[in-house]
């Protein structure tokens, strides 16, 4: 399907089997470029090398190691994960779920990364798509001809994957990989077919948004304690955001209050 000089070997969790370092590069690539995500995995990696060693650090410690990568409920998620990983599975012989529903009940995972987790590091036959698949299932399987009011919906791409896996004879993981290199070659030579598809959102600029608001306060947390006057003498134009940010970064876990009053994570 892809030909050995397309093919994205390169990135390192294709070659691990490990299902914590795969539940990691899944993680990050949530809404975020494959090539952006490399230096950022192996930094991480490097200093979490087990489901253990993320479960011991502080939250503010994986913040940090996150930092830069956006979404960073990915990260409190991700540290939640392990925790439960390391509690209920690495006292038994079953070191980490290996079903769709126990990794899907893992904090932060759906649908889609369960599958993959399981498909790349247990070869199973899990049925899942994402962007790179979809564009080769519209592009190269007459996925358009299942399409209503001209988007096409998942659940009807979804049989096709099915059938085209069973056909192909690969392995779960080489499939899948093969599927999404190829998607991705596609849209290097400008076959972009995202719009067709019902499930299809452009994401909102990031510069000057409440994203990059909270990134930012976020980094200036994991300096130092603040109090919101100072943090509205370090984001003056933002000073009408900041308590609905900081509110939010409270709700999602990612920031709290000490008894002087100060936000910290």
């Amino acid at each position: 399907m892809v030909d050995m000089w397309e093919k994205r070997d390169y990135l390192p969790w294709r070659r691990t089997k490990d299902p914590y370092k795969i539940l990691v590069s899944e993680m990050m690539l949530q809404q975020t470029q494959v090539e952006r995500v490399v230096p950022f995995y192996n930094r991480f990696i490097k200093k979490y090398p087990t489901a253990r060693a993320l479960a011991r650090a502080k939250l503010g410690d994986v913040l940090t190691a996150w930092n830069g990568l956006g979404y960073n409920r990915r990260a409190k998620f991700l540290h939640e994960a392990t925790k439960i990983v390391s509690d209920k599975y690495n006292k038994h012989d079953k070191q980490f779920p290996d079903t769709v529903e126990e990794i899907e009940a893992l904090p932060g995972v759906g649908h889609y990364t369960a599958r993959a987790v399981a498909a790349f590091a247990f070869n199973k036959p899990e049925v899942f798509i994402e962007t790179n698949i979809r564009t080769v299932l519209i592009h190269s399987f007459q996925g358009l001809s299942l399409a209503k009011n001209g988007q096409v919906e998942d659940k009807t791409l979804l049989p096709l994957v099915a059938e085209t896996l069973k056909r192909s004879k690969m392995q779960p993981r080489d499939f899948y990989a093969a599927m999404m290199d190829y998607g991705a070659h596609l849209k290097k030579q400008g076959i972009r077919l995202n719009s067709k598809s019902r499930h299809y959102t452009k994401q909102s600029k990031f510069e000057g948004s409440v994203r990059q608001l909270r990134g930012a306060i976020l980094r200036e947390l994991l300096n130092a304690p603040a109090t919101l006057s100072q943090l509205i003498k370090k984001f003056p134009e933002s000073s009408g955001k900041l308590d609905v940010v900081l509110r939010g970064l409270v709700r999602d876990g990612l920031a709290g209050r000490d008894g002087r009053h100060r936000y910290c994570v």
